[in-house]
């Protein structure tokens, strides 16, 4: 018998435990450890920063949801990983040894690298539910008062979807409320460019993007690296292709969401030949640590190097689509190690973005993720809007029934055959 531990709960962690449970022998325990009792479907979130969802609208409480299905749920923070002794310390103080471990933590949120950043400080966040629940309990106050709007992501994020997503749904709902044209909005990103998106480009995003923000009157600011936050002033210093100094801004803000650079989380940071400089886990083609070999590691918490350097720093993002494909290889690779052979499953590592803009949106498609592709494709419209509204159903479905089934590919590539057709 086997012990497997999966450290994190989110879109990564849980299906990962779903599908094991399938792959692995029935004597094998499965063990899950989140610092939250909830799954949270992140992708809902800039809708929870405008009070288009509560918090309970979509977490789901997941120790019955566990226990269901065999699996053993630890509701504790990791404060540390002896990946030498196969053993992980937690906030309780309680260890847990394991003999094959997936890390699917996600990241930390490197807020502290700027001065006056983050929920604490001086601008919101969509990144928590707790954060997007945060910022949508003062939306109403400040509609009650509106004034300039900063939306953006700051030097290292990587990722830039609920970005553009919360500033188009945020102008969907000003001009629902009739205030829109009391509401200056500027997109303040570190991409070289409107549409990037961290991947180089998908299709002609940065045309279709354009013409979206130019469209509803939002000005930009690209190649951007953040200085500083002051309570109502972004100060920020714009680039030149090759790295000089172009320009500095000083944009007022009466309301301000960044997304933060992303690191790996403290439990794990400073562990040689487990984790690079930031703190993300080094996985070999099979998802698997090339030192520690009985170490998986899957969506955010994993390293990937950008395509290509960019003037101001970008990171490289983890969709949802990526993410599947990397636990079902995790899945099918581990019994195969557990039984003396090689892992012989490789993930795909396609991008796939579904960005809901309010009232329509785009759909981004990479095969692969990074250039040249076999598939490069976008789209927009209404239809966006509901595709995603059904995502969250089924994921929502999938966390709570337990469900092990992939399903983005299919979803996908039904999408494509309809959006062809039209």
């Amino acid at each position: 018998m086997a012990h497997v531990v999966v450290l994190g709960a989110g879109l990564g962690g849980s299906i990962q435990a779903y599908e094991l449970k399938e792959t692995l022998t029935k004597s094998d325990k499965i063990t899950v450890i989140s610092n939250k009792p909830y799954f949270q479907f992140t992708p809902s979130n800039p809708w929870a920063g405008v009070n288009w969802r509560k918090q309970d609208d979509i977490t789901i409480d997941l120790a019955p949801v566990m226990k269901r299905r065999g699996i053993d749920f630890i509701c504790d923070g990791a404060t540390k990983l002896v990946p030498e002794e196969n053993k992980i310390e937690l906030e309780s103080g309680k260890v847990v040894e394991y003999d094959y471990l997936v890390i699917a933590t996600g990241p930390d949120l490197a807020f502290d690298e700027i001065e006056g950043f983050g929920p604490d400080a001086n601008t919101h966040s969509v990144c928590h539910v707790e954060h997007a629940a945060e910022s949508g309990a003062k939306w109403d106050a400040f509609c009650a008062n509106p004034g300039p709007i900063v939306i953006g992501a700051v030097q290292g994020a990587s990722c830039f979807g609920p970005a553009y997503e919360y500033l188009l749904t945020i102008e969907t709902d000003l001009r629902r409320r009739k205030i829109r044209d009391k509401v200056p909005m500027t997109f303040v990103t570190s991409e070289p460019y409107i549409g990037h998106l961290g991947l180089g480009g998908v299709g002609d995003t940065k045309g279709m993007l354009e013409s979206i923000l130019r469209d509803r009157d939002i000005k930009w600011v690209t190649n951007a690296k953040v200085d500083k936050f002051e309570p109502e002033m972004l100060h920020c210093t714009e680039m030149n292709e090759d790295g000089s100094v172009k320009t500095t801004h000083e944009i007022p803000f009466n309301y301000a969401m960044m997304l933060p650079a992303f690191r790996g989380i403290p439990a794990v940071m400073g562990i040689e030949g487990l984790v690079n400089p930031r703190g993300f886990i080094v996985v070999d083609e099979y998802q698997r640590n090339p030192k520690y070999q009985n170490i998986f590691a899957i969506g955010v918490a994993i390293a990937i190097a950008p395509p290509v350097m960019t003037p101001v720093p970008t990171g490289v993002p983890k969709t949802g689509f990526m993410i599947e494909s990397m636990v079902t290889a995790t899945a099918h690779n581990m019994p195969r190690v557990m039984r003396g052979e090689e892992p012989n499953n490789l993930p795909s590592w396609n991008a796939f973005c579904l960005a809901d803009f309010g009232d329509r949106g785009a759909a981004f498609l990479a095969m692969p993720q990074n250039p040249p592709r076999n598939v490069n494709w976008t789209a927009q419209g209404r239809w966006v809007h509901w595709a995603k509204l059904g995502f969250e159903w089924y994921f929502m479905r999938k966390i709570r029934k337990g469900v092990s089934e992939p399903f983005y590919e299919r979803a996908i590539m039904k999408m494509l055959k309809i959006n062809k057709m039209r």
